[in-house]
């Protein structure tokens, strides 16, 4: 199965909770983080929930 590397770019600070939550259940904690997840329908509806705060790159 594919893997996906996902990279926290912008600050969760201001954002919603439901926000928060889905980026620290991706496993980013810091600014910068990097993760790699399988690419899994579940993953990938939570990359696209904060799409704007990540940058995702196929590997």
């Amino acid at each position: 199965m594919a893997k996906i590397r996902v990279k926290l770019v912008k600050s969760i600070i201001g954002r919603k909770k439901d926000q928060i939550d889905t980026v620290k259940a991706l496993g980013l904690k810091k600014l910068h983080s990097v993760v790699e997840h399988e690419d899994t329908p579940q993953i990938r509806g939570m990359i696209d929930k904060v799409s704007f705060l990540l940058e995702v790159e196929e590997i």
